[in-house]
């Protein structure tokens, strides 16, 4: 089941972002299967949908399957630092990133917070997580409750009011 927050809970989810969630809700039954997947497999599936709005999607590892992000630029508006995401809107406002396994337990989550911060002109950003990661520690299975994590800690973040983010918000998704 698709689940979703968006940061700052005191402002209302955008047409953009209302957008992506629709995006997520097409792939909705194929990712109730139960299915192991990679970010990657949610990431094909979905592309289809975000393309059809105007998003880039990568296609693959390979440099000029990657979406690159400008952060700093140099001398003659050369890009001298840049970040790649999973799709970037058309607008290039909106960055989206789908997380699987890493998300919560490598804490990639975090490292998306920070370099969609950096990116230059992204308003939003939108983190896709499994709602449950299970996995094997030694030898025996364990669950992680992703999204529940994760939006516990955007809860916070944003409740404290100790960091301010340059972001306008954050959609997290739970699949």
């Amino acid at each position: 089941m698709i689940n979703y927050q968006f940061f700052p809970r005191s402002h209302g989810v955008t047409p953009e972002i209302q957008t992506v969630i629709d995006c997520f809700k097409k792939i909705e039954s194929i990712l109730e299967d139960g299915a192991h997947r990679v970010s990657n497999d949610v990431l094909a599936l979905i592309r289809p949908y975000l393309e059809e709005h105007g998003y880039e999607v990568e296609r693959g590892k390979g440099r000029e399957e990657k979406i690159d992000v400008p952060v700093l630029f140099g001398e003659n508006n050369t890009v001298d630092k840049s970040f790649y995401a999973d799709a970037i809107s058309k607008g290039r406002n909106i960055v989206i990133e789908i997380e699987a396994g890493r998300a919560v337990r490598n804490n990639q989550f975090l490292k998306d917070i920070f370099q969609a911060c950096m990116m230059f002109e992204v308003e939003y950003l939108v983190i896709a997580v499994l709602n449950e990661y299970h996995f094997n520690l030694s030898g025996r299975e364990c669950v992680s409750h992703d999204y529940k994590e994760v939006k516990t800690f955007l809860e916070t973040l944003y409740i404290s009011n100790r960091l301010q983010l340059p972001l306008k918000g954050i959609l997290l998704i739970g699949y």
